[in-house]
């Protein structure tokens, strides 16, 4: 009897159905559904199925969400609390430097500011700057004197206060007249010393009643307003045939519209072209350095006898009061 030999064929057959049985046994003790993919690697269940519960892979072999689109880890955005999450950029997958995240600004409007929130006439103006003759770009801004010539005209802004006595004084010493641009609540509150600056031969200026600034950005009715009634409170405090000659807006924050509503009034708007920056206290040899060194014949020079502590100012105009006199000024007053 001849004995058939196996085909090589056939013996490959039990080998691999025996493989694939203790392939099988490895996979049902591992829990894993299956192998012998191509790579020959062993894969969870529900990886290689088309539609399994937690995805599937893609030629790629990328990671797909339930409804097939590419799986991403998703950064929440800085002040975003509770909103969706926007889809990734590019970029998102490098890792970015930590930072703090910080909510967006409110959006809601902010409340208008009262008059005494604005600037009270008694605290110190919030950065006067210096304008040049005809600042506000209108001709009709003053920064020289009435007769020209070696002539100068000092002004004090923000009285009547606790030095406009001592600035009274001292300008009396010197036979100088002066033009106190004044804070309508402080005339009204001082009018003792309204009389005395007028009984004394100096002159008036309207500079607001609650020296608002910016004072170019404030709407019509609320310039009318500042204007008008501290020029009424002025002359109420002067008493009958007060005039005021005058508007210094703060901050030389002059515009079109509150001219116009100064020169309906009759006053003219003043500028000035020397400023020492008095109220910030520079100190006094800062200050009389300033007005020598920025005085031409026929300037304005902007002083102030209020708002703070002036004697600083004070001290400055006992040097430079003799100072004018030696240097052949005489005082005049703005030009109108």
């Amino acid at each position: 009897m001849y004995r058939t030999s196996p085909s090589p064929s056939s013996g490959r057959g039990r080998a691999r159905r025996r493989l694939v049985a203790g392939c099988v046994a490895v996979a049902a003790a591992l829990g894993l559904a299956a192998c012998g993919t191509a790579s020959g690697a062993l894969q969870p269940a529900g990886t290689t199925g088309s539609t399994g519960s937690t995805g599937s892979t893609g030629s790629t072999g990328a990671v797909r969400s339930p409804g097939g689109s590419p799986a991403a880890t998703i950064a929440p955005s800085p002040g975003a609390d509770g909103a969706p999450p926007a889809a990734p950029s590019a970029a998102a997958t490098t890792p970015a430097p930590h930072t703090t995240a910080t909510r967006a600004p409110s959006t809601s409007p902010t409340p208008a500011p009262t008059p005494a929130q604005t600037g009270a006439a008694t605290g110190s103006p919030a950065g006067e700057h210096a304008p040049p003759p005809g600042h506000g770009g209108a001709a009709t801004v003053i920064g020289s004197t009435a007769s020209g010539g070696r002539t100068v005209a000092l002004t004090f802004d923000d009285g009547p206060g606790p030095a406009t006595g001592q600035v009274l004084d001292l300008l009396a010493q010197y036979g100088a007249k002066a033009t106190f641009c004044q804070i309508g609540q402080n005339a009204a509150a001082n009018p003792a010393l309204v009389k005395r600056v007028l009984a004394e031969g100096h002159r008036l200026c309207d500079h607001s009643v609650h020296h608002p600034q910016p004072f170019a950005k404030l709407p019509h009715d609320r310039a009318a307003y500042e204007i008008t009634a501290a020029r009424d409170m002025i002359v109420q405090a002067g008493g009958p045939g007060t005039r005021v000659g005058w508007f210094r807006a703060p901050g030389g924050g002059f515009n079109a519209d509150n001219e116009q509503i100064t020169a309906s009034l009759g006053m003219s708007s003043l500028g000035w072209s020397v400023d020492p920056r008095d109220w910030s206290r520079p100190g006094v040899a800062s200050i009389v350095s300033t007005v020598q060194h920025q005085l031409k014949p026929g300037g304005v020079v902007l002083l102030h006898d209020g708002g703070g502590d002036r004697s600083q100012t004070v001290a400055a105009l006992k040097q430079l009061l003799p100072w004018l006199v030696a240097q052949g000024y005489t005082f005049d007053f703005p030009a109108s």
